[in-house]
């Protein structure tokens, strides 16, 4: 019963010693395979920064349209549907929105502002028509990410 079995694989001395040239094939082939990751990890990164200059989003400078009126954001209005006039100002309320434009009707009618398109800081103090998103709120009645700005003055 105390019989013992040899693994041939371990006795063999061409399993257990392993010639300078198999070794140098063997980092041969991983110098190859990680040359070959790194041209793929570079080819990723250079089109990434290719893809990413074409398709950046332009600065908001606006389009003039007919009247002397200026158009300026997103012109899929399916994405902005909330649409409000009035007076900008710069200011949020209690660390809601950046920028509040005031309309007819007293402080309930203030719509508290944000953007992820334009910087609204251009349109202060100027009376503008506004597309864009509601979104819910803890102080300010209403919350809005801007999409869109027409210049009425």
């Amino acid at each position: 019963m105390d019989k013992k079995i040899k693994n041939p694989e371990l006795t063999t001395p061409d399993k257990l010693i392993r010639t300078l040239d198999e070794l140098d094939n063997k980092n041969q082939n991983m110098k190859k395979y990680y040359i070959i990751g790194l041209v793929i990890i570079v080819a990723g990164v250079i089109t990434g920064l290719v893809l990413g200059k074409s398709r950046s989003v332009s600065s908001a400078t606006g389009l003039p349209i007919s009247g002397g009126k200026k158009i300026v954001g997103s012109t899929d209005t399916s994405l902005f549907k909330d649409v409000a006039e009035g007076k900008l100002e710069k200011g949020g309320i209690d660390g809601e929105g950046t920028h509040k434009l005031i309309r007819p009707g007293g402080d309930s009618q203030t719509v508290y502002l944000k953007s992820s398109v334009l910087d609204l800081q251009q349109f202060v103090g100027k009376k503008i028509k506004i597309w864009g998103k509601t979104y819910a709120a803890q102080k300010a009645a209403w919350l809005m990410d801007v999409g869109r700005v027409e210049l009425l003055e």
